[in-house]
């Protein structure tokens, strides 16, 4: 029996991919899970293993072709390869027979990606090779542009190899270890920390290529990434620093001293995937739209004095404190229903209106600023606006936010007041068209009908598309925002 060995699925954005490295030859025997090509693409290294036993017969694709998504590439001749795999099995080491005969291997693997989501990285590893664990401990946490998703162990065991590093980018459903299920430390393989890595291990296919570029060996290269492992900043400075040697001998000078810092120290690390797709999206938006920002001014006088009078029975009735955010989006969402404008968005050269009210809330989380969507905001009662809010800042402080939480939005509340800030102008949240700035609520001298009072005030800053969003429409959602914080009670009387 035959299997066609196929280019894996490319992410939507990914047109076509370049065979790199074939690690086997037309004959050669292969075990299942071993790793037979190196498929490059503009963003990853995909490995395509064996899904059997066999024997390669056929390779179509050579090194250096460009492929496509699923195209066949080589053909493998199931279970040619059993009989003979018998006998390395049989002159293995003595001590490696606990483990075979007590522990089944189960594959650690990258969870489902959702659809909008092409890749992922290896955030960091809460265990090591030859570690103990037991059944639903997490192993692994992989960040992806939105979320972080935790992978436990399925059953109690011990940790094997180890596939992926931190860092490296992985697929869904990619293997990036090994779990010896059943097995003690004792019994667990011992693999080396100290083993030194091949050349092809240290380095990926595309990293190798530039070293043959540059006319560089691996013994030449010091690798920065775990275990030694090469990247192309590697490369790039060994070969910088292989080409300023010769010009520095003639001079025999004095070698350059380092700069001595003294007690002041600094750290570089890597920018976080959630981090750099924030960085990617605001300029984005920045770049693609036609943004302006309008500000006014609010009294929360009223709504204090509401919440005064009103909060220790709102949280005995409901279970929860009656906070400002539930104003808020109360505002927002009878404002949107009087200006659709604000509540659509730009599809190409379409305009989009949407029917329905999903209010994204800027929440800050330790590892970024992410926006969590309040469904169905219009439908909601205020304990129910601030039992939703509070799960979303839960979820999100603990890392806990699922794609689903994520996804969609049509209006964006983010609340800076929070942290001090009395004035911003904030940008908008793509495919989005506005963006309400709530701030500081702070005491001011007033002129209330000739006389100067002092009151809480706020300012209100709305950022929108001018593309969609023409003056008057910005001016008369703020404007409704305001006299509906002013006059709490025209909410539910909805006028």
């Amino acid at each position: 029996m035959t299997t066609e060995i196929k280019v894996p699925v490319l992410p939507e954005s990914v047109a076509d991919a370049t065979v790199a490295t074939w690690h086997v030859q037309v004959g050669d025997k292969v075990t299942r899970d071993q790793v037979l090509v190196d498929i490059e693409t503009d963003k990853v290294v995909l490995e395509v293993p064996a899904t059997s036993d066999g024997v390669i017969t056929e390779i179509k694709e050579v090194e250096g072709s460009t492929v496509l998504g699923s195209q066949v590439i080589a053909i493998l001749a199931e279970g040619e390869a059993s009989a003979t795999a018998e006998a390395p099995a049989a002159s293995a080491p003595a001590e490696a027979a606990p483990v075979a005969s007590t522990a089944k291997v189960i594959d650690i693997v990258v969870p489902v990606l959702p659809e909008s989501v092409a890749d992922a990285t290896v955030a960091g590893w809460h265990v090591a090779e030859g570690d103990t664990v037991t059944v639903d401990q997490n192993l692994v946490d992989i960040e992806t542009d939105k979320v972080v998703l935790e992978v436990v162990a399925q059953e109690s065991g011990v940790v094997g190899k180890i596939i992926h590093a931190e860092g490296d980018t992985v697929l869904g459903n990619q293997k990036i270890g090994e779990l010896n299920a059943g097995a003690t430390a004792s019994a667990a393989p011992a693999a080396s920390s100290e083993e030194a890595l091949s050349s092809d291990e240290l380095a990926s296919p595309s990293v190798r290529r530039l070293m043959t570029e540059k006319g560089l060996t691996a013994s030449q290269v010091v690798g920065s990434g775990k275990g030694g492992r090469i990247s192309k900043e590697d490369v790039e400075a060994a070969a910088n620093s292989a080409q300023a040697k010769p010009a520095a001998a003639p001079a025999k000078a004095a070698a350059p001293v380092a700069q001595d810092l003294g007690e002041r120290t600094q750290k570089r690390v890597p920018m976080t995937r959630l981090r750099k797709t924030i960085a990617t999206r605001l300029l984005e938006a920045k770049n693609s739209t036609a943004m302006l920002t309008t500000f006014n001014e609010v009294n929360m006088k009223p709504i204090m004095d509401l919440r005064a009078q009103y909060k220790d029975l709102f949280e005995k009735t409901h279970d929860t404190r009656l906070g400002f955010m539930s104003f808020y989006v109360k505002a927002v969402t009878e404002a949107l229903k009087r200006f659709p404008a604000v509540n659509a968005s730009i599809d190409g050269d379409d305009i989009v209106y949407h029917n329905y009210f999903d209010i994204s809330i800027a929440v800050s989380t330790p590892r970024g600023l992410v926006t969590p969507v309040l469904r169905d905001a219009d439908q909601l009662n205020m304990a129910g606006i601030e039992n939703g809010i509070r799960d979303l800042a839960i979820k999100g402080r603990d890392g806990k936010l699922a794609m689903a939480d994520m996804q969609g939005g049509n209006f964006t509340i983010t609340n800076g007041g929070v942290f001090g800030s009395l004035l911003s102008t904030p940008i908008l949240n793509l495919p989005q068209a506005a963006i309400l700035g709530m701030h500081k609520i702070q005491d001011r001298p007033m002129a209330v009908n000739g006389k100067v009072e002092i009151l809480p005030m706020m300012y209100l800053a709305l950022s929108y598309d001018h593309r969609l969003i023409d003056g008057k429409e910005s001016v008369g959602f703020l404007v409704t925002i305001k006299e509906l914080l002013e006059d709490p009670a025209r909410l539910l009387l909805d006028i």
